[in-house]
């Protein structure tokens, strides 16, 4: 199986006014990321805006993405549903299509209990032949996964990988330590990723990698050569895009960073609203000062 590691910029899903993929900024954007040295591409995370497309959007996003990727990198495309059998569907789909892992997410509408959960991600585990990036997300999800029902999943052969957007990082410590060596943790934006690196993670999956690619990249390699002052200098000054985001919708920042910088991606979908002038401003500044 393929091994996962580094940085994997979540994928934004640009859209026409009808709704049509745009296939070419996506693709055109994914060739870039790979020349800039990105290790994999994730299609359908948060910044692409999974919650919000059809699953005919989702199935063009994610074949434009290997199609552009030509095996250079791992596409790891994220699944999500309320209903485990169109989760599964969707990642029997997405590897017949060419995907290298799946990155599962669960949505629910009424809560859902520990074993309901477990039950969720081994269904979509079950139905592939190919590495399972596990998500949670407690900001925006009604139903988390607890420690316990990580540590009984990463016991699955394919479950080997977890993103955890918390902002705990003290519970990525605790994932590691209970699960050992199998299941590997991926920083989320909502994490500071050199701080993720230093206690064990091995890379990030975040939007913001989308617009800043090469500075990503430099501060994996730093740290993965222990170059911890460096790193943190590179870290601190980085860390101010996060910040910015932090205040606006997601995708609407990394879309509006991505116009600015040459890339016709579009509003985000709707009823989300699009950065206001003077938010775009504010997103561009931080982008010229990081460089």
């Amino acid at each position: 199986m393929t091994d996962f590691h580094g940085v994997f910029p979540y994928l934004i899903s640009p859209l026409d006014p009808d709704g049509k993929i745009r296939r070419e900024v996506l693709g055109r954007l994914c060739d870039d990321l790979i020349k800039s040295g990105v290790h994999g591409l994730t299609p359908l995370g948060s910044t692409g805006e999974f919650a919000y497309l059809n699953n005919t959007q989702r199935t063009a996003v994610v074949q434009t993405t290997i199609e552009a990727a030509k095996g250079r990198v791992p596409v790891v495309a994220g699944v999500v549903s309320t209903s485990t059998t169109d989760a599964v569907a969707q990642a029997k789909s997405y590897q017949k299509l060419g995907a290298d892992g799946i990155l599962a997410i669960v949505e629910a509408y009424f809560p859902l209990a520990d074993a309901q959960i477990e039950s969720y991600f081994r269904a979509v585990a079950d139905a592939v032949d190919i590495p399972v990036v596990i998500y949670t997300n407690p900001q925006f999800q009604r139903s988390d996964l607890t420690l316990d029902v990580i540590a009984r999943l990463s016991a699955h052969p394919r479950i080997r990988y977890i993103k955890d957007a918390s902002t705990n990082t003290g519970r990525l410590l605790s994932i590691m330590n209970r699960c050992g060596d199998n299941i590997k943790v991926f920083s989320a934006s909502a994490h500071i990723p050199a701080a993720v690196m230093l206690i064990g993670g091995v890379g990030w999956m975040a939007g913001p990698a989308c617009l800043i690619p090469r500075q990503s990249v430099e501060l994996y390699n730093l740290c993965k050569a222990e170059r911890w002052g460096e790193a943190m200098a590179l870290q601190r000054r980085l860390w101010r895009i996060n910040e910015a985001f932090a205040r606006y919708n997601l995708a609407a920042c990394i879309k509006a960073g991505l116009a600015s910088q040459g890339y016709d991606a579009g509003d985000p979908v709707a009823p989300q609203a699009a950065l206001t002038a003077d938010e775009r401003k504010a997103v561009e500044k931080v982008l010229r000062d990081i460089g």
